[in-house]
């Protein structure tokens, strides 16, 4: 009876996935002659191109708007490129570039310096965010991609929020994907089954009949195939225990930690230190929350992970977000300990889902451990290059990466 009971949750559940993941494949393609970087015809008028100012930030800001990228704030700018730690070495605060016609704004393209680790050697980083062009002067988004590649004090080059649209561009301009295996393939908990399945039901596009009736039976139906299939991580009851604190209390212990654990990997990874993480996670304005969980054998740090609790997105899902997560050494029992932890504490803040995004493979199949769902991107959204060919040639391996969503822009924005 469990079995068959265990089998219909899984197919109920697999149906409710494909059409969430048909809606947004449809979604996509629907939006995807207005993404960034599409070309709709000649410009309308002449464009020139320029690097973009702090007193650029009104105009940017008010095309953003208009093209659906959200809001920011002056204050956020000045985070960016004013007290970010990549710059303490006197690197250039490289804000990105604009295009102009006609003394407006018609085009942004947002430059993040940042800093990573490969080899034992620091690598100068720059992530791309916020590519946005008015329709009639897409055909000049080029003049914007150019110019982030031509920089020449960056050693790697990152789009980590990639959508289709800038996925092709970033091919045209030799970038290529991530070579960690499904990076696309978001793993998730569902915490709170019925507020759940009422959002994703909503969502798919099914009958509102089904939706205000038929949501709290699918939570049932769902409940059912997390106990069966033992879809909750579980801690072990071991030599280690988690304390959970604000980002803002990140000290000694995460310094010492992070100098061992650079010594112990060859792999590349954006560089962490406690006023790095700081900055990271404290966007003025945000509504995000990013909490430390850090798991201890004795008084000795030997692993964490960084969860930050999202507001409803644009679907209408609350969700928390593992951002960072590292173990030193890559130890089965700390990830599942870290796991447990985020869990609960993404329950705690109201969270209907608990997502996990990158990070290598081993990490990966530790999590696999406990059975989560998961959901495709349309396509993988991390995209690198290489300034230097041998460095490229080494990052072309798996093995060579320690990529999340730590990186980039992707848990970077307000």
């Amino acid at each position: 009876m469990q079995e068959s009971l265990s089998t219909l949750a899984s197919k109920f559940i697999g149906f409710i996935l494909s059409r969430i993941r048909s809606h947004a494949e449809e979604t996509a393609n629907s939006n995807g002659e207005n993404l960034p970087g599409s070309k709709s015809g000649a410009d309308s008028h002449p464009v020139s191109l320029r690097e973009a100012q702090l007193s650029d930030f009104d105009g940017v800001c008010a095309m953003n708007l208009r093209l659906g990228q959200g809001s920011d704030s002056l204050e956020n700018w000045q985070r960016l490129w004013r007290d970010n730690p990549a710059l303490r070495g006197g690197r250039t605060p490289r804000i990105g570039w604009v295009l102009e016609s006609s003394g407006d704004i018609v085009g942004f393209l947002g430059n993040i310096p940042l800093l990573c680790e490969f080899e034992s050697k620091t690598l100068a980083a720059a992530a791309t965010c916020r590519l946005a062009v008015e329709p009639a002067y897409r055909s000049s988004t080029h003049l914007l991609v150019t110019s982030f590649f031509r920089q020449k004090d960056v050693d790697l080059f990152l789009n980590t929020t990639a959508t289709v649209a800038a996925g092709r561009i970033m091919n045209a301009f030799k970038a290529v994907q991530v070579p960690q295996p499904d990076y696309g393939k978001v793993l998730f908990w569902v915490l709170r089954p019925r507020k759940f399945m009422k959002t994703v039901l909503d969502k798919a596009g099914l009958s509102s009949p089904l939706t205000a009736v038929g949501s709290a039976t699918a939570a049932l139906v769902l409940s059912a195939d997390m106990v069966f299939r033992h879809r909750k991580p579980k801690g072990h009851s071991g030599p280690y225990s988690v304390v959970e604190t604000s980002v803002n209390e990140i000290g000694p212990a995460f310094e010492d930690f992070w100098a061992e654990r650079a010594k112990e990997t060859m792999r590349l990874f954006s560089k962490r230190s406690a006023a790095i993480m700081h900055w990271h996670f404290n966007a003025p304005g945000s509504a995000k929350t990013a909490r430390m969980l850090g798991c201890y054998s004795s008084d000795r740090l030997v692993g964490y992970a960084v969860v930050r609790h999202e507001s409803s997105a644009k679907d209408g899902v609350q969700r928390s977000l593992i951002a960072d997560l590292m173990v030193s050494p890559e130890n089965e029992l700390v990830v599942d300990t870290l796991l447990a932890a985020a869990h609960a504490t993404a329950k705690s803040a109201g969270s209907e889902v608990l997502e996990v995004l990158g990070f290598p493979r081993t990490i990966r199949e530790s999590l696999g451990k406990w059975k989560p769902y998961s959901r495709d991107y349309p396509s993988c959204p991390y995209f690198y290059k290489a300034r230097d060919r041998a460095l490229e040639k080494k990052l072309a391996h798996e093995d060579a990466w320690y990529a999340c969503p730590f990186d980039g822009d992707a848990t970077l924005w307000p």
